[in-house]
Protein backbone atom coordinates (compact mmCIF):
# COMPACT_ATOMS: atom_id res chain seq x y z
CA UNK A 1 0.00 0.00 0.00
CA UNK A 2 2.85 2.22 0.65
CA UNK A 3 4.05 1.90 -3.03
CA UNK A 4 0.52 3.79 -3.88
CA UNK A 5 1.12 6.35 -1.47
CA UNK A 6 3.63 6.92 1.55
CA UNK A 7 0.85 7.84 4.26
CA UNK A 8 1.26 5.29 6.81
CA UNK A 9 -2.29 6.55 7.90
CA UNK A 10 -3.92 5.71 4.60
CA UNK A 11 -1.96 2.47 3.78
CA UNK A 12 -2.81 1.03 7.49
CA UNK A 13 -6.77 2.49 6.53
CA UNK A 14 -7.30 0.21 3.34
CA UNK A 15 -5.36 -2.86 4.80
CA UNK A 16 -7.68 -2.58 7.93
CA UNK A 17 -10.68 -2.67 6.37
CA UNK A 18 -10.32 -5.80 3.34
CA UNK A 19 -11.45 -7.47 2.43
CA UNK A 20 -12.83 -5.34 -0.51
CA UNK A 21 -16.04 -6.59 -2.13
CA UNK A 22 -14.24 -5.63 -5.47
CA UNK A 23 -12.01 -3.14 -6.86
CA UNK A 24 -14.67 -0.55 -7.68
CA UNK A 25 -14.96 -0.72 -3.62
CA UNK A 26 -11.01 -0.43 -2.57
CA UNK A 27 -10.64 2.13 -5.12
CA UNK A 28 -13.75 4.02 -3.12
CA UNK A 29 -12.18 3.37 0.20
CA UNK A 30 -8.77 4.58 -1.35
CA UNK A 31 -10.62 7.84 -2.31
CA UNK A 32 -11.82 8.24 0.91
CA UNK A 33 -9.16 7.55 2.72
CA UNK A 34 -6.98 10.49 -0.01
CA UNK A 35 -10.01 12.73 1.32
CA UNK A 36 -9.47 12.34 5.00
CA UNK A 37 -5.39 12.89 4.89
CA UNK A 38 -4.67 15.19 7.85
CA UNK A 39 -1.80 18.02 6.95
CA UNK A 40 0.89 15.84 8.43
CA UNK A 41 -0.19 12.40 6.92
CA UNK A 42 -0.11 14.13 3.54
CA UNK A 43 2.86 15.75 4.16
CA UNK A 44 4.79 12.20 5.23
CA UNK A 45 3.12 11.26 1.35
CA UNK A 46 4.75 13.87 -0.56
CA UNK A 47 7.82 13.28 1.48
CA UNK A 48 8.16 9.92 -0.18
CA UNK A 49 7.75 10.74 -3.29
CA UNK A 50 10.13 11.15 -5.96
CA UNK A 51 10.36 14.21 -8.38
CA UNK A 52 9.48 13.28 -12.06
CA UNK A 53 12.26 13.70 -14.31
CA UNK A 54 14.38 12.54 -17.04
CA UNK A 55 16.55 9.79 -17.28
CA UNK A 56 20.05 10.19 -16.11
CA UNK A 57 19.61 13.62 -14.85
CA UNK A 58 19.87 14.25 -10.68
CA UNK A 59 17.38 16.52 -9.66
CA UNK A 60 17.99 19.24 -6.67
CA UNK A 61 16.97 18.44 -2.94
CA UNK A 62 15.49 21.57 -2.06
CA UNK A 63 15.74 20.52 1.77
CA UNK A 64 19.00 18.81 2.02
CA UNK A 65 20.87 20.14 -0.85
CA UNK A 66 21.75 16.38 -2.01
CA UNK A 67 20.94 15.64 -5.40
CA UNK A 68 18.93 12.83 -6.26
CA UNK A 69 18.28 10.81 -9.60
CA UNK A 70 15.02 10.71 -11.09
CA UNK A 71 13.16 7.37 -10.51
CA UNK A 72 12.98 4.82 -12.41
CA UNK A 73 10.11 3.85 -14.68
CA UNK A 74 7.58 1.13 -14.45
CA UNK A 75 5.34 -0.09 -16.60
CA UNK A 76 4.38 1.17 -20.00
CA UNK A 77 2.29 3.95 -18.21
CA UNK A 78 3.39 4.24 -14.91
CA UNK A 79 1.95 7.69 -13.37
CA UNK A 80 4.41 7.20 -10.44
CA UNK A 81 5.23 10.79 -9.11
CA UNK A 82 2.88 11.85 -11.87
CA UNK A 83 5.26 12.98 -14.13
CA UNK A 84 6.58 13.87 -17.52
CA UNK A 85 7.24 10.22 -18.73
CA UNK A 86 11.27 10.71 -18.93
CA UNK A 87 10.68 8.40 -22.02
CA UNK A 88 8.25 10.61 -23.81
CA UNK A 89 11.52 12.74 -25.06
CA UNK A 90 13.48 10.90 -26.99
CA UNK A 91 16.96 11.86 -25.66
CA UNK A 92 18.04 12.56 -29.24
CA UNK A 93 15.77 15.34 -30.19
CA UNK A 94 16.92 18.70 -30.58
CA UNK A 95 15.94 20.71 -27.22
CA UNK A 96 15.69 17.92 -25.15
CA UNK A 97 18.77 19.34 -23.42
CA UNK A 98 16.64 22.33 -22.74
CA UNK A 99 13.94 21.00 -21.71
CA UNK A 100 15.57 18.52 -19.06
CA UNK A 101 17.76 22.08 -18.15
CA UNK A 102 14.03 23.92 -17.74
CA UNK A 103 12.27 20.42 -15.38
CA UNK A 104 15.24 20.72 -13.31
CA UNK A 105 15.11 24.57 -12.55
CA UNK A 106 11.53 24.15 -12.52
CA UNK A 107 11.37 21.19 -9.54
CA UNK A 108 14.17 22.98 -7.74
CA UNK A 109 11.94 26.10 -7.78
CA UNK A 110 9.04 23.99 -6.19
CA UNK A 111 10.93 22.41 -3.87
CA UNK A 112 12.43 25.51 -2.55
CA UNK A 113 8.94 27.02 -2.69
CA UNK A 114 6.87 24.26 -0.93
CA UNK A 115 9.29 21.92 -0.29
CA UNK A 116 7.96 19.03 -1.12
CA UNK A 117 8.11 17.24 -4.56
CA UNK A 118 6.00 18.03 -7.26
CA UNK A 119 3.68 15.47 -8.33
CA UNK A 120 1.51 15.26 -10.94
CA UNK A 121 -1.09 12.75 -13.02
CA UNK A 122 -0.74 11.76 -16.46
CA UNK A 123 -3.23 9.28 -16.49
CA UNK A 124 -5.02 10.31 -19.69
CA UNK A 125 -2.01 12.46 -21.49
CA UNK A 126 -0.69 11.36 -24.36
CA UNK A 127 2.60 10.75 -23.99
CA UNK A 128 3.86 12.59 -26.35
CA UNK A 129 2.69 15.23 -24.40
CA UNK A 130 4.12 14.81 -20.80
CA UNK A 131 6.90 16.75 -20.77
CA UNK A 132 5.27 19.89 -21.76
CA UNK A 133 2.21 19.06 -19.63
CA UNK A 134 4.62 18.34 -16.48
CA UNK A 135 6.63 21.52 -17.24
CA UNK A 136 3.13 23.77 -17.41
CA UNK A 137 1.94 22.14 -14.43
CA UNK A 138 5.18 23.26 -12.55
CA UNK A 139 5.19 26.61 -13.63
CA UNK A 140 1.08 27.02 -13.07
CA UNK A 141 1.61 25.92 -9.65
CA UNK A 142 4.56 27.88 -8.82
CA UNK A 143 2.51 30.58 -8.78
CA UNK A 144 -0.03 29.08 -6.23
CA UNK A 145 -0.19 30.59 -2.59
CA UNK A 146 0.61 27.88 -0.27
CA UNK A 147 -2.18 26.61 0.92
CA UNK A 148 -3.88 26.19 -2.86
CA UNK A 149 -0.49 24.54 -3.48
CA UNK A 150 -1.47 21.74 -0.68
CA UNK A 151 -4.93 21.26 -2.03
CA UNK A 152 -3.66 20.70 -5.19
CA UNK A 153 -1.27 18.60 -4.73
CA UNK A 154 -3.85 16.27 -2.47
CA UNK A 155 -5.54 16.10 -5.32
CA UNK A 156 -3.01 15.06 -7.49
CA UNK A 157 -1.62 12.83 -5.17
CA UNK A 158 -5.03 11.38 -4.80
CA UNK A 159 -5.10 10.64 -8.47
CA UNK A 160 -1.85 8.97 -8.73
CA UNK A 161 -2.68 6.48 -5.72
CA UNK A 162 -6.21 5.65 -7.66
CA UNK A 163 -4.29 5.19 -10.69
CA UNK A 164 -1.35 2.60 -8.80
CA UNK A 165 -3.82 1.07 -6.99
CA UNK A 166 -5.69 0.46 -9.85
CA UNK A 167 -3.14 -0.68 -11.89
CA UNK A 168 -1.70 -3.30 -9.04
CA UNK A 169 -4.87 -4.94 -9.10
CA UNK A 170 -5.12 -5.29 -12.76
Amino acid sequence: MLACCGSRRWARRLAGHRPYPDVAALLAAADEASYDLSPADLAEALARESAPGLPGLPLPRARSGEERAAPPWRGPRDSCCGSGRPDAVPARRPGVLAAHTALRAAHAAYESRFGHAFVICLDGVDQAESLDHVLAGLRTRLGHEPEKERVVAAEELRRLSRGRLARLMA
